[in-house]
């Protein structure tokens, strides 16, 4: 004990710097009971939305040793509850589309003009040897958007935790903001309960900053991550969202230009009727026409 007696009085303590981080200058406080109420109204405010968005994607990761990012294209978001959304994207200068896609929360319909395509499937993948782009699906798009509460058949926890962000306002200024999560979890079978979504949420404005969701596996499927909040009426809707599919190595940002809410929608605006009959099908329920893959539903490839 005599022996220790100077390293513990600092004798023989080295110190050096590391970046100081700072508290937000406002933290709020909720009860997870708050918490799930105004993640309900949220996901209640929202019957429709038409959007005008920008949108890119990456491919590839740290498995294939290089990302591929495409360029941003204009388009439109149309949703409609429950489950129905249509995605249109538009070629530079306003020359054509590059893709009009619909479903009603089941399956869905893609025309690709500019290759005289169209690819159909299920809502949810069926064959996990799909990645890519093929494995981003409506409803990847339309649970990142619109953030689901509490249902009858899920239980819910909730901690605390922290991230570290840059001041964008002030260089070297690291602030050491902290979250609430609030685990969504299955019933128990058994002991064993699986977790099925974790809402990140913000606690200097008690917004989700993101949103993990994951697999039968346990494995997070897709991650959401939320920005640029703004106020469209009464509703808080964030305005850049990038959404992550690691398991996929793919990647989806979002810019929401301008956008309405729960405006009355036509029926018409999720209907894209017949295939043109020039048109090839690549039905990705369908293990056979999947792997032909005779068109690929991706934007064009920027140089870099």
């Amino acid at each position: 004990m005599l022996a220790l007696t100077p390293a513990l009085t600092g004798c023989l303590v080295h110190t050096h710097s590391v970046l100081k981080l700072r508290p937000p200058d406002v933290v709020l406080n909720a009860t997870l009971d708050q918490l799930l109420t105004q993640v309900d109204a949220r996901y209640s405010q929202v019957q429709s939305m038409t959007a005008t968005v920008q949108i890119s994607t990456s491919t590839g990761g740290s498995l294939q040793g290089e990302v591929k990012e495409s360029i941003s294209l204009n388009g439109y978001i149309i949703i409609g509850k429950p489950e129905q959304i249509r995605v249109i994207l538009e070629l530079p200068l306003g020359v054509g589309q590059v893709l009009d896609m619909v479903s009603d929360g089941k399956t869905f319909k893609m025309l690709i003009p500019h290759k005289d395509c169209a690819i159909v499937g299920s809502d949810v993948v069926t064959d996990s040897s799909q990645k890519g782009l093929y494995s981003l699906r409506p409803a990847v798009i339309l649970d990142s958007l619109l953030i689901h509460g509490l249902q009858p058949n899920q239980i819910v926890s909730m901690t605390q935790d922290s991230r570290v962000i840059e001041n964008p306002q002030k260089r070297k200024d690291l602030i050491q903001d902290p979250d609430y999560d609030i685990e969504f979890l299955s019933q128990p079978q058994g002991q064993v309960a699986s977790t099925l979504h974790v809402i990140h949420i913000d606690r200097t404005n008690l917004l989700p900053w993101r949103q993990d969701i994951y697999n039968v596996e346990g494995k997070v499927a897709t991650q959401a991550f939320y920005s640029n909040y703004k106020k469209f009426g009464e509703i808080d809707f964030p305005t850049k969202i990038v959404i992550q599919r690691p398991l996929d190595e793919l990647g989806l940002t979002i810019t929401i230009e301008k956008a309405t809410f729960n405006q009355k929608l036509l029926t018409d605006q999720f209907e894209l009727g017949p295939i043109p009959a020039n048109y090839v099908v690549q039905n990705m329920d369908d293990p056979a026409s999947a792997a032909r893959a005779p068109c690929v539903a991706r934007a064009p490839q920027s140089p870099r």
